[in-house]
Order: structure tokens, then sequence, then C-alpha cells
């Protein structure tokens, strides 16, 4: 029977020697030029899917789709999308009679013949697409952000053809399954399956289509609006007590907030969430049915505020996203930053007055300031707004700029209109583009209406175009020091004429001791202050306190061991990013830097603040100071986080200083005192380690070549209570080996994509492997790697290409790893500018310290 029916598939498919269909040529991916002539011919789409799971995952998914939909016209073909195996295709039945299999550069091809003036049905049995049905042991989900869905199942995989969907789901007896529309009936239909049959979805795009599959604990509660459903396999139950109550309510709260600021009700049937392990992002939006990675929600007793805080946020963004991205979508990918933005600057207002001991005009600088700048200092930097010709380069258009410049972009661009202004200009964007799709021009339209300002204007400099203000003083004085000129200058730093209008403040410290707030309103290229600062004699400048301006300030040298005694957080840490960024770009040295940071943080009590000075101390560390300067200052450094854990200091302090010393920590001493606390034969008063700190240990100890890593990482294997994190460690076991050569075959194996589908343990090996202190060993895997990238991006998932060269030549600051670098460049002049880009963002500290160390 099997042989008979591939004879019948093999004779219904053809291979067409032509790429085109009228006016337009086909190419792999979805071309803007396809999606636009799509949207002006299909209609009223409607999926009729039917996935049936075998309990084996290494069995085919046997699949059924029925697609209705109506065209306008018969002047070109259909074109669906399916990004697969041309084999997955079993048959086809246009409109009730059965067709030839037109598949070419991963789309079907409906020949215009076959098709009706307005309503059609086309009826393809197939094997689902398995690059984006993450597929585990015991359970699965899909993941179809940006343009993954046509890798499951054929569809118009565009985000402005927005569908129904009617599905089926058959699936082993005892696990769960979740999907965006409400389960209408699960019925036994075969021995040890279920077949779960939902109602028709609400109208959604394609990426937001998805269903979770597997054995999970599952929870229903009605928190205030209606039954929500959670899906979960944690099992330790002190996470359990303390979260799951916790995660319901913020959504409650999330939700409550949104429907009163977009005076729009919850606009979907349900809203589910299922929590999974290793997710590759912290959430995905799905319509009805939220992803969440298992850890962002599960906290135990000892979580600090500003854990529970970003747990919130997570919430509320995912939240805000079923009115920004799924309610009103982006009519193209390059808008996909709208959606994020709004999320994020949701989230905020959502969550900020839930926490009222935080100070989040800190947590926002800190959360995205460091960040926006880390890849907008870079050569690689991008405008917020990116063009796209191809939804297959969709995914490289994630990153920080949109994460974290944007909300700063917001956050002036509200303050520029008044809240009131803004909230109504959403309110009337939310009502009339709901359930449809909108771009930034259409919003614009709407704000500038309500504005005296040129909005317009002013976006084309923050919104569509890159880089960063660099601010510089102008100052005279006069014979006793009294300043008789002061202007403000700003320039772009990647040397073009941009000018950034925004608003800060600054303070201006008078050699008397006397203090002077100034505010800076909307500057323009210069600003002239003399008539605020006429007659008094600075001492410095402190700029940004209020920590709402964006780029790189004046610094007084002299003056920053006086940063760490301003009282105003805000500004406090402001000083200290725009120290670290003034480092960069040469006006300080690096161990001067690292010298001020480490004598910060012995007097240092607040969390956000302490957190980025050890990140930025770990980063100087390895990547900006020379052999010799580490040598010199590891032991320093050792003796004053020890000296500073073991005073009487909160626990949320201490669990920061230690992480610092888990970073650093390869000294025999610290080795020492590390393995005392892994082995739980010594504590330290107010320091709680939970079972993931003790895996992390494991790892590092290892790393660091201590006498007993192997009975280390066995013992560590066995103390791993929850299956799912015991996986992730066995597998991560080789790279963690002593042999570099065992260490190098594992490395070749990831240059395999079949070896690289749980992205988040493959940058964990990888983070492993390229280890500063493992780098003479694996930089020979440097060249492979950037060969690979350009797969990476084709068969990752969106943030993956990054990390793959984050967790690799991104850890390098060596001569070879530049030259290697430069070499890929000269070779590759006609690369994909999209991933030049990220490598260009990734590489920028290993270029920079070329000439860092070079100058010490």
């Amino acid at each position: 029977m099997k042989k008979v029916f591939s004879c019948i598939v093999s004779v219904l498919i053809l291979v067409s020697c032509t790429t085109t269909t009228k006016d337009l040529k086909l190419e792999t991916g979805i071309s803007y030029k396809l999606a636009k002539k799509r949207k002006q011919q299909i209609f009223d789409v409607v999926y009729h899917l039917h996935f049936q799971i075998p309990r084996e995952k290494e069995k085919s998914i046997s699949s059924k789709l029925t697609i209705n939909f109506t065209i306008n016209d018969l002047k070109n073909d259909v074109v669906l999308d399916f990004n697969d195996k041309t084999s997955n295709l079993k048959s086809i039945v246009i409109n009730d009679k059965n067709a030839e299999i037109n598949h070419q550069k991963e789309h079907i091809i409906i020949d215009k013949r076959n098709l009706n003036l307005g309503d059609n049905s086309v009826e393809i049995i197939f094997d689902a697409g398995e690059q984006s049905l993450n597929r585990n042991d015991e359970f699965l989900y899909t993941l179809l952000v940006p343009d993954r869905a046509s890798t499951l199942f054929p569809c118009f995989d565009q985000p402005d053809i927005k569908a129904k969907y009617n599905l089926t789901i058959t699936a082993p007896k005892d696990w769960n399954v979740l999907a965006g529309a409400v389960l209408k009936v699960k019925e036994n239909t075969k021995e040890d399956f279920n077949t779960h049959v939902f109602e028709q979805s609400d109208l959604m795009s394609t990426y937001l289509f998805s269903f979770v599959a597997g054995k999970f604990t599952e929870e229903t509660k009605n928190p205030g609006a209606f039954d929500m459903r959670f899906l979960y396999r944690e099992n330790n139950k002190e996470k359990i007590n303390e979260s799951v109550g916790e995660v319901y309510k913020i959504h409650q709260n999330a939700l409550d907030f949104l429907e009163g600021y977009t005076d729009v009700k919850f606009p979907f049937q349900k809203m589910d969430f299922a929590a999974i392990p290793s997710f590759q992002y912290g959430g995905m939006e799905h319509v009805g049915a939220i992803q969440y990675r298992q850890s962002s929600l599960f906290l135990d007793k000892n979580a600090t505020q500003n854990q529970l805080l970003r747990r919130a946020k997570l919430i509320a963004h995912e939240t805000s996203h079923m009115w920004f991205g799924d309610l009103v979508t982006m009519k193209w990918f390059n808008d996909v930053w709208m959606k994020e933005v709004f999320a994020n600057f949701m989230a905020d207002k959502i969550v900020n007055p839930r926490f009222p001991k935080i100070n989040h005009k800190l947590s926002f600088m800190m959360s995205h300031y460091p960040s926006a700048y880390s890849e907008d200092r870079t050569k690689g930097t991008n405008p917020i707004r990116q063009n796209l010709d191809n939804l297959k380069n969709a995914g490289s258009l994630y990153g920080r700029i949109i994460y974290n410049k944007a909300p700063i972009m917001m956050r002036q661009l509200e303050f520029l209109l008044g809240e009131d202004v803004f909230q109504e200009g959403i309110r009337e964007y939310i009502k009339t583009y709901q359930n449809s799709n909108a771009d930034w021009g259409e919003l614009v339209a709407i704000l500038d209406k309500k504005s005296t300002d040129n909005i317009k204007k002013w976006s084309d400099v923050w919104v569509n175009s890159s880089s960063r203000p660099i601010f510089y003083e102008e100052i005279e004085t006069n014979k006793n020091g009294n300043i008789t000129k002061f202007v403000l200058h700003q320039k772009a730093e990647d040397g073009t004429d941009k000018i950034w209008p925004q608003s800060f403040k600054i303070t201006l410290i008078d050699q008397r001791g006397t203090k002077k707030d100034i505010e800076i309103n909307n500057i323009g290229k210069s600003l002239d202050i003399t008539f605020a600062t006429k007659g008094l004699k600075p001492s410095q400048v402190v700029y940004n306190t209020n920590g709402f301006g964006y780029g790189v300030y004046p610094i007084y040298k002299n003056q920053v061991h006086t940063y760490r005694n301003i009282k105003n957080k805000v500004s406090r840490g402001y000083q200290y990013i725009n120290l670290y960024e003034n480092m960069l770009i040469g006006n300080i040295t690096p161990l001067d830097v690292y010298k001020f940071y480490l004598e910060a943080i012995k007097y240092e009590k607040n969390e956000l603040i302490l957190s980025y000075l050890c990140g930025r101390m770990d980063v100087i560390f390895w990547h900006f100071l020379n052999e010799k300067q580490q040598e010199d200052w590891v032991t320093i450094t050792e003796q004053v986080l020890i000296k500073t854990l073991l005073e009487d200091t909160p626990k949320n302090i201490k669990k920061i200083l230690y992480n610092l010393y888990v970073e650093q920590g390869y000294t025999k001493k610290s080795l020492k005192t590390l393995y005392t606390l892994w082995s739980k034969k010594g504590t330290i008063d107010n320091l709680f380690l939970n079972e993931n700190d003790y895996t992390k240990l494991a790892m590092k100890l290892a790393i660091f070549k201590h006498p007993l890593a192997t009975q280390i990482l066995e013992e560590q294997q066995i103390r791993i209570s929850n299956p799912d994190r015991s996986k992730r460690f066995n597998w991560l076991l080789p790279s963690l080996s002593s042999k570099s050569t065992v260490r190098d075959t594992f490395m070749v194996s990831l240059l395999d994509k079949k070896n690289r589908e749980n992205e988040s343990w493959v940058q964990t090996a990888m983070n492993n492997i390229h280890h500063p202190l493992r780098q003479t060993a694996a930089s020979k895997h440097l060249r492979p790697i950037l060969k690979k990238l350009e797969e990476v991006q084709l068969t990752g998932d969106i943030f993956f290409p990054k990390g793959w060269l984050a967790s690799s030549i991104g850890n390098y600051s060596s001569k070879e790893a530049y030259t290697i670098l430069q070499e890929f460049l000269s070779e590759n002049p006609d690369y994909n500018p999209v991933l030049i880009n990220k490598l260009l963002q990734v590489t920028d500290n290993l270029v920079k310290a070329q000439i860092i160390k070079r100058e010490e």
C-alpha cells in the first residue's frame, strides 16, 4: 500500500521549470512584492487544520489543511507558502478537483485556471514541517514568528492577511493541548489518543497561530475577568506555591489597566498561558495562548524585588501585545518594532504602581540605556525602523534597538506631546485599526494632528535614523574663573549631520559648593545656557541627572570619585553609565574605570546600580584589561568581594556581589572558597543559593579547572531534581570537559543544524567552550562558526543569529580573533548586510579592544 501511494504522489508532483506568475518573479522567502500583490488579491481566509501528533518525536506528524479564501481577480495564480520538503506534500485538491502539486522556491503555486472569482477551497494532505515545531520527548510547541508558519503548514504567511482558524489536534491521551481558541470537545478517538477540537479562533496573523501539547501540570483559575488555563512543568513546590497565584494576578492587573488605557475591552475569546522549559524568548504573545520561559515565571521565596518586577513586566509586556500587535498588527515586519515598543511602554505603566518601593525612573534607565547603547554605539547599528525586502530576513530586525532604544524614543515623544494627548492618539489608533493592520506613518499622522510640533520631522531622526548624539561643552570664563559663556552642542557619533531634539536636566556644581539645576528643553544642534550659568565658577557639570536624555555627555575625570556621593539614584546611575561610554570612546582608560567601579561597589546599596557596576566590571576585566592588569587586579577584586560578602549587607546585594565573584573566581584561593560553598561545607550569612545557582557554580568550577571538576559535575547531575533541567545539564557536559578534544568534537557537532534544536542550550555550551580562559584551544572554531551564520539565520529563531555570534566570537578580545573577523569581512563584501550588522554589533568590544590595549 505504501509503495502504491508513493507512486501516485510522485506522479502528482510537478516540478515546474518556470518560476514566475504574471508580473511577479518568485523567490525564496516571502518578498514584499509578493506580499503586496497577495494583499490586493486574497480576502476572507479561514484555515481548517488537523495535526495528528504521535507519541514518538521521530515520527512525522500527519496533517490535513483545508483553506477557504476569496479572490477578486484571476490575473495571477495564487501563491501559498510552504518552506519544507516537497516530499512532505502528499496531495492537493482545488475546488473539489485533484490537482498537480507545483512546489517551488518554498511556495505552492495554485493555477488560476483551477480557481473561481470569489470563493475557493484548497485541501492539502501533508506532513507538518519540523523546523519551528519544537519537539521534545514529552512535549512540543510551535513558535512561528516572524515567517515560520509556512515551515509548519501551507499558508499565506504575511502579517496583513489575517485569518480565522478551525484547529483539531490528535495527541497522546496523557498530553494536555493548548491553542488560540476555546476547546470545544475532547474525545478518545483511538487507543491512547485523544482528539481535541477547538472553536473557530479570533482573527489573527499567521505568526500568532500556535499550539502547545505535552505532559504538563494544568491549572485553571478565574482571577477576575474569565477562566485562564496555565500549563507548566515546574516541580519545585516552593516555586509553585510562591508563583502560580501571582502569575494569575499579574495577568488580571494588566488586563484591567489596558482596557482602561485603550478604552477597548479585551479583544479575544480567551487568554491562557504555558510555561515552557528553555523557551527561546522571555515570552511570545500568541493570541489566546501566551508562551513563557518557565524560569521567568517561577521564582522562589528569596526572589528580590527587582526579580519580581522583571516577572511582572514580562507578563504585562505579553498581555499588552493583545492590543498592540495582536489586535492591531503591523502591515509588514519593518514595523515589528511598534508592537514591541508599545508592549514595553505599556508594561511600565501597568506594573510600576504595583511596586512602590522601587525607583521606576532608575529601573527604566538601567533596563534600557546600557542595552540601547551597546548596539547604537557600534558600526552595526540600525534605525528603529528598518527596510525589509523579504520576510526571510525579518528575524534579523529584532535587537536591542527595538527593545531598548525605541522605549527611550517613545518616552521623549510622550513628553513632547503631553501624556493626555499621547493617550488620545493611542486610543484613536487602536479603535481605527482594530482587527486590521497599520504602519508607523499612520500613527504619526494621528499624533501630528494633535500636536503643534512637526512629529514627522521629529520621527525622521529618532525612528528612521541610527546612531546617537555626542554632547560637548563650549565654556568661557573670565580671569576670576566665572562663566561668561556656556553653550552645549551635540553631534552625531557616526559623523553625519543628524540632530536629536530632546530634553534632560544638568546640574552645575560651583567651586564654592553650590549647585544649580538647569532644564534643557528640546535641544537642537546647540543651546546657549549662559543666562543660567553666568557668574558661577564650575567645578564640574553633572549631565542627564534625570536619566531622560540619550547620548554620551562630557565627564570631568578629576571628579568621577564624587559620583558615589550623589544621593539622587537616577543621577548616580547615569553617571556610571556615562563613564563607561566615555571609556569606549577613549576619554578615560579601562583600568581607571575598573578601579573606580571596584571602589564604588564597596558602598553601593542599590540593587540596580550595583548590578550594572558588577556587569561592567566583568566586561572590562575580560575584554579590556591586558594579562598583566588581570593578574594584578583579580586578587585585589577577590579581596574586596570576600570582605564585602562577609559584611552585614542585604541578601539581594550579597547575591549580586557573589555572582561577580563566581565570574572571576579562578584563583586558587577563590576556587577553594567557591568549592566550599558548592559542597555546602561552608556558608555565607544571608547568601541564599538555589539549585540553579549550584548548577552554575559547578559549571564555573569545571571551566576554572578545579582539581575535582569531574566529581563536581557528576554529583551536580545527581543533585538536580527537575528532569528538564537534568537533561539540559547532561547535554552541556561535553562543553565543560577538561579535555579540549572533547570540547572540539562537541563544537563541531553544533555546526550541524540537527544538533542546534535547543538554541538556549547551544548558546550556553558555546559560552562554555569560548570562555576567555579556553580561547587558545577554541579560537580555531571561529572561522567555521562565521561561515555557518547564514544557515543559522535561516534555520534558527529570531534572536539566534546574534546569540550564535555573541556566545562565540563575542567573547574574544585577542588579535587572532580580530584578524579572523577582518578576513571574514574582506572575503565577503556582498554578505547579507543585516547579518553583517549583527556581527559588527557583537564584535564591537573586540574591535575597540585592539585600540584600547594598544594605547595602554
